[in-house]
């Protein structure tokens, strides 16, 4: 585990996050919108894009749960070859939120792209709220994506609750933690102006939420994505109720420097014999 964390990143990533108000029910309109901001994030230099929790359908829990052969994806569905072909085409990854469905049901999930626009294995969120736990299953393993040399961990909303998921994301080699949500206006936007900073600096790596803006399966959302240094600081964030993209460049200077002078990620390592949880790590170069 030592060497997992003193292995660092040799070149600068830019990432960006995109917000935006999915169209409830309208598949085609919201992969129409990711395809558009995915070309935005590319036009700014962004390596790496990321949407917010179950944007392809809006968040919409009982419209999924009633036809989730129209509103949820399997990993292969041809939906998706817009995303596909703009990743191609941009030469950009790109991480959608989307409800999914295999042979042991339905996930809340982030769909992963790569540069070649080639499918990587999807992330399913691990944490789940009560109302959520009626309608999916939880996910069983964390996910990273390799990509010019960072280890980027994924999460999901609610996963970014609990500071033991992106702890065991850390402790596997992440030098930074992307997370798809939904928050809302009131107590939403609170949590995330708490989590974020802690989740980054607890563990010495960057972050980033992207969050919807607008109103979706109930709930009006906050905006304000954002990407926090390894220090807890905002280095960029987008505004409340516009639809927009933000990026940041990831610099393995500031990481490696943030590393060397907050030691208590490498404290923790030294008192655990193992690394925590399971995460597969996938290349998206």
């Amino acid at each position: 585990m030592d060497n997992k964390l003193a292995s660092l990143p040799e070149v600068p990533l830019q990432i960006a996050a995109a917000q935006a108000q999915p169209v409830c029910a309208d598949v085609t309109a919201n992969i129409a919108k990711t395809v558009e901001l995915t070309g935005l994030a590319a036009d700014r230099g962004a390596r790496l894009v990321v949407f917010p929790e179950k944007f392809l359908s809006g968040y919409e829990p009982g419209l999924i749960a009633a036809d989730p052969s129209e509103y949820a994806f399997d990993q292969s569905d041809s939906r998706l070859d817009p995303i596909r072909e703009a990743c191609r085409r941009h030469a950009i990854a790109a991480v959608v939120g989307a409800a999914t469905r295999d042979a042991g049901g339905l996930h809340i999930s982030s769909l992963a792209f790569d540069r070649r626009g080639e499918d990587v294995e999807p992330y399913h969120k691990q944490y789940l709220y009560k109302s959520e736990a009626e309608i999916y299953r939880p996910g069983t393993r964390g996910c990273m994506l390799e990509l010019d040399g960072w280890r980027l961990a994924l999460g999901v909303c609610y996963d970014s609750g609990f500071p033991e998921h992106a702890r065991h994301a850390a402790v596997n080699g992440a030098h930074a933690y992307l997370v798809s949500g939904l928050f809302s206006v009131k107590s939403g936007y609170h949590q995330s102006r708490i989590w974020f900073p802690a989740r980054a600096f607890d563990n010495t790596m960057y972050a980033l939420l992207s969050n919807h803006i607008g109103t979706t399966g109930g709930w009006n959302t906050c905006g304000a994505s954002a990407i926090w240094s390894p220090y807890g600081d905002v280095i960029a964030e987008a505004g409340r109720e516009r639809e927009e993209v933000i990026s940041a460049l990831l610099d393995p200077a500031v990481l490696a420097d943030v590393r060397e002078r907050e030691t208590a990620l490498a404290d923790f390592v030294a008192h655990v014999d193992a690394p925590a949880g399971d995460h597969a790590i996938r290349r998206i170069d």
